[in-house]
């Protein structure tokens, strides 16, 4: 039976590489040599949803999202 999970997901027209989200939430995210954000594509897990939703909204773009995906 598939589990619906989280995934992080970032509208590279809004994103300014504030670098914020990489503070808030450094086991998913890295910011690359200019600031902007890099996800390891990994689903998020429950114990770190919280943390995932207070990154996206404290963006100051809201640039950042978290979708639900169903994974196998």
């Amino acid at each position: 039976m598939a589990d619906t999970a989280q995934h992080i997901d970032i509208d590279w027209t809004a994103c300014q590489g504030h670098g914020l989200c990489a503070e808030l939430l450094p086991e998913h995210i890295t910011p690359d040599e200019w600031g902007y954000p890099m996800v390891d594509g990994a689903p998020v897990p429950a114990r770190t949803v919280k943390r995932a939703r207070r990154a996206a909204a404290d963006c100051p773009v809201l640039a950042l999202k978290l979708t639900a995906g169903r994974t196998p």
